[in-house]
């Protein structure tokens, strides 16, 4: 009997200790988790690619938002250690992801971006435009209100960062057709 309060005292200590220590990944639908991880490694494509191309064109623009895209990736960060995910992101690297699709995705929109300083702005917009209609579609699939809160402060950083860039390209006499955003 002793040993059964023991090991019942002890049991109750252990889920005290660690029920504060974030909410279980199975309070979350698995298109919810998809997402978090989805966007944890598309935000750090746009940093990655903004680095590279801030290294080639020294586009101050660039540097600036590849900076804020450091950011979008520690609040989603935030949210996969609220819900207990494994980070997808297990090298830092510049150019090195879990998913195979966001490195071959990285190598194309490298190799569009060195063609041109303009080529290279407009693969800023087109990132900003795939995050805007992705954190878009992972808003409309969650009623979770701090996720909610997570990625329409994203948004509106994407939607910030795509009129940024289209304000440099303006300044060397271009204009940029939307493909995924209006």
């Amino acid at each position: 009997m002793k040993r059964f309060v023991l090991m019942l005292g002890i049991l109750l200590m252990s889920f005290t200790l660690f029920s504060n220590l974030g909410i279980s990944a199975v309070n979350l639908s698995s298109q919810e988790i998809k997402d978090i991880l989805h966007m944890r490694e598309e935000e750090k494509l746009a940093r990655d690619v903004y680095t590279t191309l801030y290294n080639l064109y020294k586009i101050p623009t660039f540097y600036n938002i590849s900076k804020s895209e450091q950011t979008h990736m520690n609040a989603v960060k935030t949210l996969i250690n609220y819900y207990n995910l494994k980070d997808p992101i297990t090298d830092d690297s510049v150019g090195k992801f879990s998913d195979p699709k966001f490195t071959e995705l990285y190598n194309n929109l490298i190799e569009r971006g060195k063609k041109s300083v303009i080529e290279a702005l407009k693969v800023g917009i087109l990132i900003e435009e795939l995050d805007i209609k992705d954190l878009q579609e992972a808003i409309s699939r969650t009623n979770k209100a701090d996720i909610i809160r997570v990625y329409t402060n994203l948004l509106k950083g994407s939607q910030n960062h795509k009129e940024a860039f289209i304000k440099v390209l303006q300044r060397y006499g271009e204009s940029y057709t939307p493909t995924y955003t209006n």
